[in-house]
Parts: C-alpha cells; structure tokens; sequence
C-alpha cells in the first residue's frame, strides 16, 4: 500500500539543482553550475520522458560528467581573460609614491606612502641623509622585508602656461 516513491523524482531532481545552484553562488567555479545543468536535463530530462531511476541517474551523470570535462574549462578561460592582473600586497608597493615623516639618520627614517600606511625606509644607496628632508616626495624602488628602500620622486614636468597669442573674443550685448 506504499506509493511508488519513482513518481516523486522529479521533486529530487529539481531539488538536487537547486541546491548546486546555491552552492555555485557561494564558490563561483562552475563545477556545481555543470553538476545542476546535469540534474535538470540528464535527470529531470529523462524522468519528464518516462525513463526508469536507474537510467535518469546514469544520464545525469554522464552529462555532468560531459559538462564538466567540456564546457567549464572554457567558461574558466574566458573569465580569467577578461581580468586583468592586479597587484596586491607587497608587490601594490613598488613604484608607489610618499612622504618623508622622520628625518633620515644613517640612511634610515620614515615614509607615509600614499595608501595611507608609514613604513621604515631606508634611502637607495646613492643618496645621503640630506637628500630627503621632511615633507620630500619618494617613490618606493624595493621592498625589503618590513622596510621600504626609496628615492626622491622624480619631478613632475611644469605646466604650460596658457597661450596669450590668440585675441580675446569680443563681447556682444543686445541693448540695442
């Protein structure tokens, strides 16, 4: 007097998707969004056209299977190619510019960089302690551990002043 439980499989078929979906929005690498593709159309698919338990599941495995080893592969390239690398970390430092804070002593003083963070540095090796004073503009050339080495940042090219060999335009007014 048990009901036949096969009825019922396309509510776990349907139920199986839903859950890889929700599990591919948390980890966003395609492997669950193939395995959910493979429950509706291998599993929910054969169910819908009569096919018994046991060929509903080997569908869905094959195709998710199919998916998986085909189409996420290039779904990860294309992805991947349209992000550019962006430095993070240490490597977001180099070339970055700052401020002297603390005078230098003995080739070693202080520097706020311009994301905010002070750091101990050191001067390049071609500069004296005189050549950064409080308040001078450096640029970070290597990171060595927890200190910064740098050297003064290169001055920016002068504005152009505006051109004064073009006549000023002439007013009109309406009155009259």
């Amino acid at each position: 007097m048990l009901p036949d439980l096969t009825e019922y499989m396309w509510i776990l078929w349907l139920s199986l998707a839903l859950l890889f979906v929700i599990i591919e929005l948390l980890t966003l690498e395609f492997t669950f969004l193939m395995l959910a593709v493979g429950s509706l159309i291998g599993g929910l698919g054969v169910n819908l056209l009569g096919g018994p338990w046991w060929l509903q599941i080997g569908a869905a495995a094959v195709l998710s299977a199919l998916l998986l080893f085909t189409i996420r592969p290039l779904l990860l390239r294309v992805l991947r190619k349209s992000s550019r690398a962006v430095a993070t970390n240490v490597d977001a430092i180099y070339g970055m510019g700052g401020r002297v804070v603390a005078p230098f002593v003995d080739g070693a003083g202080s520097v706020k960089l311009d994301n905010g963070e002070t750091w101990t540095a050191r001067l390049g090796e071609d500069l004296a302690d005189g050549d950064a004073g409080v308040g001078t503009r450096v640029t970070v050339s290597a990171v060595l551990g927890a200190t910064v080495e740098v050297a003064p940042a290169a001055r920016p090219a002068p504005a152009e002043p505006p051109r004064t060999d073009t006549p000023p335009k002439e007013r009109t007014t309406d009155d009259g």
